[in-house]
Parts: structure tokens; sequence; C-alpha cells
């Protein structure tokens, strides 16, 4: 019979993940994470959006 797979360790910190913060260790790791997505430290990588090829706005 297969175990369970063992946890991954909190992405900020490494220390074992808390059910109720899954797949972090606390709120403030969970939070740390967060403000890192909000000031853009982390990215999803794609291809530059080039200006001129952007539909025009309403308010334009």
């Amino acid at each position: 019979m297969a175990s369970a797979p063992k946890p991954r360790p909190c992405p900020i910190c490494g220390r074992a993940p808390v059910a109720p913060h899954r797949p972090f260790c606390s709120d403030r790791c969970r939070q740390v994470d967060l403000g890192r997505w909000l000031t853009g430290a982390y990215v999803v990588p794609g291809t530059p959006l080039d200006p001129d090829d952007q539909e025009p706005s309403a308010e334009d």
C-alpha cells in the first residue's frame, strides 16, 4: 500500500505547512506571498504586449 505524499514545505520559510494556511505554515507567510505578488516581485512569464496592438478603451 502506498503512503500519502509528504507535504511540501512552506514556500516562504521552509517550515511544515499547517492546514488552515496550506501551503503556508502561518498567516504571516501567506501575507508575505500575497505582498510579493502585489508588488510585482512574482510574475508569470509571457510575451510582452505591444501598446499598438491593444484594443482602444471605452474612454478613448
